[in-house]
């Protein structure tokens, strides 16, 4: 009887070790996948800003009869189509890099819109966003490599594995562990 007593309280004792293991494991991927859900809506608040500042701008160019006049109608339809499209973060965050070197351009160009007082208000919205994106994204990728390190590596990787977690791209849409280096775009 003690022997059976023994081999059970073995494997009680086991099996208590193997679920915190899993445990601390678990939570460990849990709190990378938090940090970067958080981020991701920060992110994500920040492009809606960007967007809207961006597009206060396209409203006041478009409401200057003399700048109005030399531009080309195209230039900033994409940003004001943008609303209807469902397009990721990622897409999003270029169509709006691409958006403001237009308008950088187009302010360099016309002393109207660089003396303008509501665009150089907007200008420095714009730029302050710009700086809190860019330290989101690197906090974003710097969480998405540690996570992905823990999705691949013994033994995150079989808790990783039972809950279905896999590897995800950093923000610029980077995947790392393919051979694919036409999506290194910059």
């Amino acid at each position: 009887m003690d022997a059976l007593m023994l081999i059970l309280l073995g494997m009680m004792i086991v099996i208590c070790l193997l679920i915190g293991i899993y445990t601390t494991l678990y939570n460990k991927l849990q709190d990378y996948v938090i940090r970067i859900n958080e981020v991701e809506a920060i992110i994500d608040n920040n492009l809606r800003d960007k967007y809207d500042n961006i597009n206060k701008c396209v409203s006041l160019i478009k409401g200057n009869e003399k700048i109005n006049e030399e531009l080309d109608k195209k230039m900033f339809e994409e940003i004001v189509r943008l609303r209807t499209r469902k397009i990721s973060n990622f897409d999003l965050d270029r169509k709006l890099i691409e958006a403001n070197n237009k308008f950088i351009t187009l302010k360099e160009k016309y002393k109207e819109l660089r003396e303008n007082e509501e665009i150089i208000a907007i200008t420095k919205k714009i730029d302050d966003l710009d700086e809190t994106l860019l330290v989101n994204r690197e906090y974003y990728n710097k969480n998405i490599a540690t996570y992905n390190k823990l999705v691949k590596l013994f033994p995150t990787n079989i808790v990783a594995k039972l809950c279905k977690y896999e590897e995800k791209l950093f923000f610029d849409r980077k995947d790392m562990s393919d051979d694919d280096f036409n999506d290194f775009k910059f």
